[in-house]
């Protein structure tokens, strides 16, 4: 079975408002994406595919992971995923397990453990606050998945729970949006 991490980081990060692209701002002495980025490189899973867009992050980037170019990142992230999900195919995989760029506090261990919950064709962290990402999608789903939007899989995950399993993980996981969460965070 082959898995893949995908990071989602082609937004542009409106709500941030600060003086840097939002992925590229300092949180706790790194560069925000490298957080979730080092987080999937360390899960050593199949490949790390990481979607970008709106911002240039090449230059944060490990060159052991796969950077794919959302050119239609203004129409939602579920564009960024048929980005990945259509290279995971095209490479074989049969799952991916997916988080996004601003969710620093996601654990490799996080990440291993969603990537092995494979009883089901979806899994999702469970933390004590409630579930986040990381989330596993297999492949079997892959096509029912919207192609635009903001929602990704949030459609088809409340749809029907017997498709999903809740992998109990350590961390947290927060989502960066404003100045106010990196401040509350750091």
């Amino acid at each position: 079975m082959s898995v893949a991490a995908v990071i989602l980081g082609a937004g542009k990060g409106r709500r941030y408002r600060g003086n840097t692209p939002k992925l590229r701002a300092p949180f706790k002495g790194k560069p925000l994406v490298t957080w979730a980025v080092s987080a999937a490189v360390g899960a050593n899973l199949d490949e790390v595919i990481v979607v970008t867009g709106a911002v240039d992050l090449m230059d944060l980037l490990p060159s052991s992971v796969t950077i794919l170019q959302n050119e239609a990142w203004d129409m939602g992230l579920a564009t960024s995923l048929r980005v990945a999900l259509d290279w995971a195919q095209r490479q074989g995989h049969d799952a991916v397990v997916v988080s996004l760029g601003d969710c620093p506090l996601v654990t490799k261990e996080a990440f291993s453990l969603v990537a092995r919950a494979d009883s089901t064709p979806i899994a999702i962290a469970n933390y004590p606050n409630g579930r986040g990402h990381p989330i596993r999608l297999s492949s079997q789903i892959w096509p029912t998945l919207p192609i635009s939007g903001d929602k990704g899989a949030k459609s088809f995950i409340t749809r029907d729970d017997n498709y999903v399993t809740l992998v109990d993980c350590p961390g947290e996981p927060v989502d960066l949006d404003t100045q106010e969460d990196f401040k509350l965070w750091s």
